[in-house]
């Protein structure tokens, strides 16, 4: 059996202060009424309608201005989750929008449910990722991911290192040849400016 209620505070799913809504008889007498969430709807209750509105429209523009100033900080945040992963640069595993809400809590001390972080799908691959995030019915924003491996870099083998130390010394070589030196040419002493090459003297007849 249903009973219609006025709510007379905000109540995820069902609606919020100055809704009236139809309920579960039981659910409104044995939680609702004893918790103060709702009251009964009646003449005298319809009254309060206007001052409920009223504290709803103050909830809904502070929750506003909460989310407007928070996006704003996330926005600027690089949140880091570090994640093993294989030799080849595989994720083991997924990076879910649960892990990025326990990091940013860990982190920065910021409390954010993880519905509000959007996901098309879990994150698999290693390195920066822009995160949308859906903070209030008007304002979103985004955080930086970065995910990094925890896994260290592969060690090389001896061999590969001798490889590499071979190759290494084969190129120094080549850089490096002897250049063959040119051939020296001897230079012919010319006479002084001025001066007359002497002619051999003749033999004289006897």
């Amino acid at each position: 059996m249903k009973t219609e209620v006025i709510l007379t505070q905000n109540i995820v799913g069902l609606g919020g202060e100055s809704d009236q809504v139809k309920v579960a008889a039981g659910y409104a007498r044995n939680y609702l009424f004893p918790q103060r969430l709702a009251i009964p709807v009646t003449q005298g209750n319809k009254r309060r309608l206007e001052a409920l509105r009223q504290r709803r429209a103050e909830r809904e523009a502070h929750e506003f201005n909460t989310m407007t100033d928070l996006a704003k900080g996330l926005s600027k945040l690089l949140c880091v989750i570090k994640v093993k992963s294989g030799d080849d640069g595989k994720m083991f595993g997924a990076v879910t929008a649960g892990m990025i809400a326990d990091e940013l809590k860990n982190q920065f001390d910021v409390s954010l449910e993880k519905k509000r972080i959007h996901l098309e799908h879990p994150i698999k691959v290693l390195g920066d990722h822009e995160i949308e995030l859906h903070l209030h019915a008007d304002v979103k924003s985004t955080l930086k991911v970065r995910i990094e491996s925890t896994t260290p870099p592969p060690t090389p083998t001896a061999e590969a290192a001798a490889a590499e130390a071979k190759a290494s010394v084969r190129t120094e070589k080549r850089g490096h040849r002897a250049e063959k030196p040119e051939p020296a040419t001897a230079e012919k002493p010319r006479a002084a400016k001025g001066e007359k090459a002497a002619k051999p003297a003749k033999a004289k007849s006897e």
